[in-house]
């Protein structure tokens, strides 16, 4: 029988598949546990925040036997919560931002909208964010900067960020490359500068989680739900973002590009004057 020290150097050949398909049925399963408890919102903030967690421990678990580490740095344990912490706060304002210029520049209908439904919408997003960051920023962007570099990595990984949601059901193609210049790039930017995961599950939580959970209006080209809220905005597309939420919309990249860029000069990839 082959010791496990005799297959480490086996998987680490194979890392990248095994890590891409480890993280990508994380995420399916993620998706498909939100989708069993659709209808019970409790359940779903319970059931979200469940897969959130464990997901991060199976990842820990899976890095830990393909590339023989004894620290999983990118998921490390101090710091943990300020990573969260401020990468909450910096997606929280950059939506804010981002609905206050849509108020201002064109119309918005607001309504009432549940609170149940917004908690529920809130365990959705913690295991979207999670699994999703994981996949993109834990797998793909870290491996790739490994090999070709920060830049290269940012461009390639953000892109294939963008297109995955040409699945949803009001996607287009701007709205896809608008997702991967201003979240693809932002999520990628946010792990390059701290080399955590935390800060970048942080943002993509609060960020989803506003324009979802509390605003009520469509999430990257899906079917808008109920919310803490019901937002309708009405103007140019370019602006509003029409049918595939505000993310396709100017305001969104404006926002998210100067966290983006903010983002950068920390990371060294932008030269201080």
């Amino acid at each position: 029988m082959t010791s496990p020290t005799e297959r480490k150097p086996a998987l680490l050949r194979f890392r990248v598949p095994l890590l891409l398909l480890a993280t990508a049925v994380l995420l399916v399963a993620a998706r498909g546990l939100d989708a069993l408890v659709a209808g019970v919102p409790v359940l779903r903030l319970l059931v979200g925040f469940a897969a959130a967690a464990g997901a991060v421990v199976a990842y820990k678990w899976v890095v830990r036997r393909v590339e023989n580490r004894d620290e999983v740095t990118e998921l490390a344990t101090p710091g943990r919560w300020g990573g969260l912490g401020r990468g909450v706060l910096v997606g929280a304002g950059a939506f804010l931002a981002t609905m206050l210029l849509a108020f201002v520049f064109t119309g918005a209908d607001v309504s009432g909208g549940s609170f149940w439904a917004c908690l529920g919408v809130a365990g959705s997003m913690a295991s979207v964010a999670v699994t999703e960051e994981l996949l993109f920023r834990g797998v793909l962007h870290r491996i790739l900067e490994q090999r070709v570099g920060s830049v290269l990595a940012i461009v390639v990984s953000s892109l294939l960020f963008g297109l995955t949601h040409l699945v949803n059901g009001n996607a287009t193609l701007w709205g896809t490359l608008a997702i991967a210049v201003e979240g693809g790039a932002m999520l990628a930017v946010a792990y390059t500068a701290t080399r955590s995961l935390w800060l970048p599950i942080g943002l993509h939580f609060a960020w989803n989680f506003l324009q979802g959970g509390v605003f009520g209006t469509a999430v990257s080209g899906a079917e808008s739900e109920p919310g803490l809220l019901r937002t309708v905005l009405s103007g140019p597309d370019a602006l509003t973002g029409g049918a595939f939420g505000p993310e396709a919309g100017l305001f969104a990249l404006l926002c998210c590009g100067t966290v983006t860029a903010l983002l950068l000069r920390r990371a060294k990839l932008i030269p201080r004057r």
